[in-house]
């Protein structure tokens, strides 16, 4: 891998959230970027939630810790199938669709999943894709 992103000067950008869906898209992502000698840029959002959550031992449950260690799991998964290539990891608190549209602004190319469900729901994209694909200030990839 090179020193320097690829042709633009700017990473592909992949939202991760530690399903099947995004796991693929982040495989897609790490083979484009491989091939255009650029590094990827995974990201992870988590949120507060509206009330206090608890694990299993009766403490608070740590979201950014959860969130974490799913995606360092999701990424060191996928960087197995591309040595030499740089995949560096931001884990965000916010919305998804607000923190992946700012993390655009920086990127030659962002990357989502959608999940389908059955029947027309497959025909879809869910909420933060359609936001990403309308908003984001570079080209989108939907990875399904």
């Amino acid at each position: 891998m090179t020193d320097q992103a690829g042709p633009t000067g700017q990473s592909v950008v992949v939202g991760i959230d530690g399903s099947e869906c995004s796991t693929a898209a982040l495989e897609w992502a790490a083979s484009y970027a491989a091939a255009i000698g650029t590094k990827v840029h995974a990201v992870a959002v988590w949120k507060h939630p509206s009330s206090m959550e608890f694990d299993m031992e009766g403490g608070p449950w740590d979201r950014e810790g959860s969130c974490r260690k799913k995606a360092e799991k999701q990424v060191a998964s996928v960087a197995a199938h591309h040595p030499g290539l740089e995949i560096d990891l931001e884990v965000a608190q916010g919305a998804a669709a607000h923190v992946l549209i700012d993390a655009s602004q920086k990127a030659a190319l962002l990357v989502v999943g959608t999940r389908g469900h059955s029947g027309l729901a497959n025909l879809m994209l869910g909420s933060t894709s359609t936001r990403c694909v309308h908003d984001a200030t570079c080209p989108v990839v939907v990875y399904r």
